[in-house]
Parts: structure tokens; sequence; C-alpha cells
């Protein structure tokens, strides 16, 4: 397995400390109820309680009679599924035809499936009441009926609170009566795409480059628990800027469209603007605002220059680099973190081998992008901060640490399609 060196840069908070510090500094947002449409994917915030016992009435098991008492039986009724239960109750030698999921009349005490009846009397199969057709066979007592209750008692506790509203739940929580459901809500992310040379379509002109941030954040936010709400261009410049993270009362007019528009954001992602270069404003943004910075860059190849600030009106803010895989980086370490927290999500923890050759750092860690195989995580190269093929080709990031010796490392999941 071969080692390469790189040359030490200068101190900042650690990969590891800076992650924690944006999981734990956010806080689940207050439960909401949405309808179950709506709730898929996201974790219940209060324990799923039957509504209603399941099956709610005794009901047939199997198509055949409802019988009551020893054969033969007499058929008096046919009874459909969803259609109207036999009024009466069934007296010793009586019957009734009826479908799977019918509710079974008083009496009953047993299902006859019609595959174990016979017909002493060779005639037809009774529609209507008063039919004349007598069957018999070996009924079970008890056997072939869901008992009011049998599968779910009313009320009962089926789901702890936390947990996932996958599809399957969904189907659950519809047949024990709910049409909505207390979950976390996802928190509501404004992205900010900064830079005069950005271009956000077509072949970028010279000095031009295409925005490779923006397209990705939407799944990443989803990904992560969160909910994409605006994205917005702004040209560079700290009065566009100030103007898009400032509360209303403190904008100074740019822009003149929706940018400050529609629901409030728990989160703000800006899209450049993070370094310390003459276009990089967020820090003195941040600064006339009164925001408090947590994170004000992070020991870790390719991304160090990230921020994450929170303004006094309660927002939090992102600041990822420029660089697209720099700004992946970035977004895996303050973003997706904070975003799982307020959602209420948790993130899958994983340790693999590297199988191949890993370029470490004496000081920083290295996020590296892997595919999991047979033999341990395989580097696929294409990792420069400017590029995202060897992200695109990856499925997960490896978390080198400085001077990693060979050791088993963590893996970051990458989102996927779909």
């Amino acid at each position: 397995m071969t080692v390469l060196r790189d040359e030490p840069v200068l101190e900042a908070l650690s990969w590891a400390a800076a992650r924690d510090l944006a999981a734990g500094c956010a806080r689940p947002l207050d439960p909401v109820p949405v309808p179950l449409a709506d709730a898929a994917g996201r974790r219940l915030a209060d324990p799923l309680r039957a509504l209603v016992p399941v099956p709610g009435v005794d009901v047939a098991a199997m198509d055949g009679y409802a019988v009551c008492g020893p054969p033969p039986w007499r058929v008096v009724a046919h009874v459909l599924a969803g259609g109207a239960p036999y009024a009466g109750a069934l007296s010793p030698g009586e019957a009734v035809e009826i479908a799977t999921g019918a509710p079974v009349p008083a009496g009953t005490s047993a299902v006859l499936p019609y595959e174990q009846s016979v017909r002493p009397s060779g005639g037809t199969r009774a529609r209507g009441s008063g039919g004349a057709l007598w069957v018999g066979g070996d009924a079970e007592d008890g056997r072939h009926v869901r008992r009011r209750g049998e599968d779910v008692a009313e009320g009962a506790v089926v789901l702890g609170a936390g947990a996932v509203v996958s599809p399957v739940v969904l189907g659950l929580a519809a047949a024990l009566g709910h049409d909505t459901l207390r979950v976390r809500p996802r928190p509501r992310v404004r992205v900010l795409v900064t830079g005069d040379e950005v271009v956000g379509h077509g072949l970028p002109a010279p000095g031009r480059v295409r925005d490779a941030i923006g397209p990705f954040l939407p799944g990443l936010v989803a990904w992560a628990g969160g909910r994409l709400t605006k994205s917005v261009r702004l040209p560079d410049g700290p009065g566009p800027l100030r103007d898009a993270l400032a509360p209303p009362g403190r904008r100074d007019g740019f822009p003149r469209d929706a940018l400050a528009s529609g629901a409030p954001a728990e989160v703000v992602v800006v899209c450049g603007a993070s370094s310390k270069g003459p276009a990089d404003h967020l820090r003195g943004v941040l600064a006339d605002l009164g925001a408090e910075v947590l994170v004000d860059g992070v020991a870790v190849r390719p991304g160090h220059p990230q921020l994450l600030a929170r303004t006094p009106h309660g927002t939090w803010v992102v600041g990822l680099p420029g660089n697209p895989f720099a700004a992946l980086a970035a977004a895996v370490t303050l973003l997706a973190p904070m975003l799982r927290a307020m959602s209420g999500l948790e993130a899958r923890t994983e340790v693999s081998a590297l199988a191949g050759a890993v370029r470490t750092h004496p000081r920083d860690t290295r996020l590296v992008p892997v595919r999991r195989s047979g033999r341990g995580a395989v580097p696929v190269g294409h990792d420069r901060p400017g590029s995202l093929w060897g992200a695109a080709m990856a499925d997960a990031l490896a978390v080198v640490p400085a001077g990693w010796s060979g050791e088993p490392v963590e893996l970051i999941e990458l989102p996927e399609g779909g």
C-alpha cells in the first residue's frame, strides 16, 4: 500500500470537531402534523397508536360459508366484503355464504372454505336470502374467523417515537385510521450562489465557469433531511449578500425581485465567498449583521475554507468553498450533520479498510472518493478540489486522518440517484 505525503498547512478546527459541532449545535425542529403523503422519510414525533382495532369486526378469513353448530347447514344469505352485513344472528344448522373480509354474522362458530364444503342435496349455491341450498363439511370451531382486534388491538402502540416513516409505515398508519402523522419536519434551506464568473446554463465564455454546486445541493439537502425552498444567484459584492442574509427590516433594496420572499429558512447555504480573497465577503457581512461564527476554516482537504455561523435572528449560515468537490466536502462536514440533527435523522456509521494508494496529509484530514468492494474501499482518483469526477464515480468518501498509516477508516455515504 502506497502512502504519499503533502506539505503541511496552517492549522484550523479539526474535521471531526467541526462535524460534531455542526451536529451538536442544531436542535430537532418542533413536531408538526402532516398528511400521510408528506410524512414519508420523516421520523415519528410520537408513538404510532391504533385508532381502530384491526380487524374492526369479526370477519371471514376465507371465501366460503359462515356456519353455526354442526352440519349440515342451510344457506340463508349471501354476504360480500364491503356489502351490507347479515342483519340477524345464525342459529344452529344455518350458514351464510361469505367473501373474505366480510363481517361474519353473530353466532358464527367457524368459516367453512368452499374447497372443504360438500353439498348433500346436489343443489346450486344460493344467491340472496331464503335459498334452499344445504352444505356440509368439517368445520373446526373458530377456524378461518379473524376476531375483532386480533391483529392489532385498539389503542395499541405499534411503533415508537423516532421510527422512520417508510412506505410500509404509511400503509400501516392508514390501516390504523390515521390521516395525518406528527413528525419531525424537514428544515428549510435557502441557497445563495455567488460569483460574477459563475454562469447557470450554456457553455461558459473564457474566464467564466458553470455552476456545478447549485445543481447537486437540492439532492444533497433532501438526502440529509432538509427541503430546499429557494436558490438564488448573487453578483459579487457585500451589498447583495448582506441583503440576502439580513432580516427584512435591514435590507438595502437588493434584489428587487423575490429573493427574500416566501417561507423563511432555518439554514442558508452560501456557495463561494467563504475564503479570504478580495471577492469573498461572507465574513465581513456576517460581522456587520452581528452573527456568531462557530467554524471559520476546517483542517480538511479539500474544503478547508468552510464556515458555520448563526445570525442574531436565529438563521444558520453554512459557507461552502467555490470549488465543486471542496464544496461537497464542506457540505458533508457541516451542512449534512446539521440538517440530520434538525430533522431527527441519524447518519449511518461505517468503517472499512482502504484497498489502494491514498495521499495523506501530516496535519489535515483528507476526504477521498472511494467505491466499496470485497477488498475494501477502493480510491477512484480524480479528486482535485475543482472536479466532481471522482465523487461522481464514488459511493462514499473515505475519511483519511492526518498521517494515516493503513488502519481502517470511516466511510461517509454519498447520496444515491433516485
